[in-house]
């Protein structure tokens, strides 16, 4: 047996374990949304939280398909009695939920440059937090609040995100492109719901951006 055969041998098993470790790694691309039945949404399920002193089409704008949203880090928050950082969101309305398992699917793109934002969230949680889930972006990548790291070299480039929320198991999932990138446990509370857009967070760039398109809400079969 020669060694230019032996080291081929090597080579091809190598390249057979990388693929299977990556494949328990990362998990098989899957339809997250199976098993689960998508609830009517339009545009009264979309409600634009701003800067409240601005017109809605000064910060959001909605065009052959995709919601854009900006805002900027010198922005006033979206009530005049808040204390919160500036936003562009959409808040899904009319979909609260406290039990159940839910999920959020939609779309996303985030150009360069928008760092230090929260581009989706589970809100609802038990004090002192706020909120069960926050995907933010730090320098190019997507993020579980600050840490640990979802994907890298997010910019430029759609992405579909499925977000599942699995109230009584206290779980949520987190979907890249129909893969399983996360989980994290939940965090209590008795009321949900989901948004997306920009909502500045520490180290906020001076202009954030995010885009979205094919927004659905689904809920699981009983």
């Amino acid at each position: 047996m020669t060694s230019s055969f032996l080291l081929t041998s090597l080579y091809l098993s190598l390249i057979l374990l990388v693929t299977v470790f990556r494949a328990v790694a990362w998990g098989p691309v899957t339809d997250p949304t199976k098993g689960f039945i998508p609830l009517p949404l339009n545009e009264s399920n979309l409600v634009i939280q701003r800067p409240y002193d601005l017109l809605q089409e000064q910060r959001y704008s909605f065009r052959h398909g995709v919601h854009k949203l900006w805002v900027l880090r010198t922005d006033k928050p979206h009530t005049p009695v808040s204390k919160t950082n500036p936003r562009t969101e959409i808040r899904i309305h009319g979909y609260d939920y406290s039990s159940g398992v839910w999920q959020f699917e939609a779309f996303g793109y985030i150009p360069c440059g928008t760092s230090g934002v929260c581009v989706m969230q589970v809100f609802g949680s038990s004090p002192p937090h706020a909120t069960t889930l926050m995907l933010r972006v730090y320098n190019g990548s997507l993020s579980y609040y600050r840490a640990p790291v979802i994907i890298p070299n997010v910019y430029d480039k759609w992405f579909r995100l499925n977000v599942i929320h699995d109230v009584e198991a206290s779980k949520v999932k987190v979907y890249i492109n129909g893969i399983l990138k996360y989980e994290a446990p939940g965090r209590g509370g008795t009321s949900h719901y989901f948004k997306c857009g920009v909502y500045a967070q520490d180290d906020d760039s001076y202009y954030m951006e995010s885009r979205w398109k094919g927004i659905r809400v689904l809920k699981k079969c009983d």
